[in-house]
């Protein structure tokens, strides 16, 4: 911190607006996204895995992830960061992270920390049992997320090699996606994967869920700026400009393709389109968010089908396909579009398109690499402890009264 650092009170307000908005990107957006695309008989237990997983994160960060992710880096700690802050210990309201307080600037990455394991919700949907959710996103949250925080925003490794990730595209959707893949693998599929599995039970909750996660995401994104300035409102403009156009192209896609186009098609499209555009949002113009999301919308949809019917693997609610994807491709094209002659916002001086592309190809591959074998080791522990997935019986029950002891409908 800066020792002539002042507090900005308009990037205070706009901040604390981000972090509620954020927060409700999962609680309720993504809740109500992932709710309405599983079986009627199950949608409380997806509720219940959001909700729980906001709790959990919320006192993990308090009580030491938040030092780990932005504990003190550098030289001196390119991994991970230190013990000074664990249980937000010497941060008070006078404590500034750059113009705002420090307590909100906690807060507001606090809510990214939320998020990110709940996306991993859709990849184990009516099959896992409760405990293993606990345990795999205290564990997840730890030892995947708060070092790879720490790499790319904390003032790691991958911060001090120049990599570009505006709001999330390594940190959130690399992470989450390629975590939430090997766990669907390992986990097996639902009760007649591929051949019988029932449609979603009420696509008009997953819009509903969908929207408010559009409109989460501007403080996901604008927010990121950290600051009420011309970034901010560059970000959120290209964020909306790729979750249109990628929305626009799914439903196009679809309708070519099989003569009509869905709800749930569209909505997946817009979140695909704000995933791509995350890590990219603070450095490309419009024109490159209107690439970044056609891109997205046609490399999302055919990822989803190669998933599922080509290796077979039921991640439920297409969370690699979308997200890990989404944000692979997104990290990889900001070096193309942020720079000038591009419509972007400038790479940094003496940089050039390709070397900064191979930074993104390092940073998203050591991430993926970091997250596929670390979660790895996650779940063989959460397997040998508390295991992952419940009785058959169970699964035909549903996990809602099998878990929760509750319906969703009284029919």
């Amino acid at each position: 911190m800066a020792a002539d650092a002042e507090l900005s009170g308009g990037d205070t307000a706009w901040i604390l607006t981000s972090t509620a908005l954020v927060l409700f990107m999962t609680l309720p957006g993504l809740a109500l996204f992932y709710g309405g695309l599983v079986r009627a008989n199950n949608v409380l237990s997806v509720l219940m895995h959001c909700f729980a997983i906001a709790c959990l994160a919320s006192v993990l960060w308090f009580i030491g992830v938040y030092a780990l992710a932005f504990g003190d880096g550098g030289a001196a700690q390119p991994w991970i960061g230190g013990t000074e802050k664990w249980f937000l210990l010497g941060i008070g309201p006078d404590t500034l992270s750059g113009s705002i307080p420090e307590t909100l600037f906690v807060m507001f990455q606090m809510t990214f920390a939320i998020i990110t394991p709940a996306l991993i919700v859709g990849a184990y949907v009516e099959r896992i049992k409760f405990s293993a959710v606990m345990v795999f996103s205290g564990l997840w949250l730890v030892f995947v997320y708060a070092p790879v925080c720490h790499w790319v925003w904390g003032g790691g490794w991958l911060a001090d090699m120049g990599v570009m990730d505006f709001a999330g595209g390594i940190v959130v959707h690399v992470t989450a996606g390629s975590s939430a893949l090997l766990l669907a693998k390992m986990l097996g599929g639902r009760r007649g994967f591929p051949q019988t599995l029932r449609p979603p039970h009420n696509p008009g909750m997953t819009m509903i869920g969908a929207s408010m996660l559009w409109v989460g995401w501007f403080g996901f994104n604008a927010g990121s700026a950290l600051a009420a300035d011309g970034s901010a409102t560059m970000a959120m403009l290209v964020t909306h400009i790729s979750a249109a156009t990628a929305s626009i192209t799914w439903a196009f896609l679809e309708w070519r393709r099989f003569g009509k186009a869905s709800l749930v098609g569209i909505v997946t499209g817009m979140v695909a389109g704000l995933a791509t555009i995350t890590p990219a949002s603070g450095f490309v113009g419009p024109v490159g968010a209107f690439f970044i999301g056609l891109m997205a919308g046609v490399l999302c949809h055919f990822c989803v089908e190669w998933i599922k019917q080509k290796i077979q693997i039921d991640d439920s609610l297409d969370v690699f396909a979308v997200h890990g994807v989404g944000g692979a491709l997104g990290t990889l094209l900001t070096a193309f579009f942020a720079a000038a002659s591009l419509g972007g916002m400038g790479l940094a001086e003496g940089t050039t398109m390709g070397s900064q592309f191979g930074v993104q190809v390092i940073g998203v591959l050591a991430v993926l690499v970091w997250s596929v074998v670390v979660s790895y080791i996650i779940i063989k522990i959460v397997s040998a402890t508390v295991g992952l997935r419940i009785a058959e019986e169970d699964e035909i029950e549903g996990l809602d009264l099998v878990s929760h002891g509750e319906r969703g409908y009284d029919l």
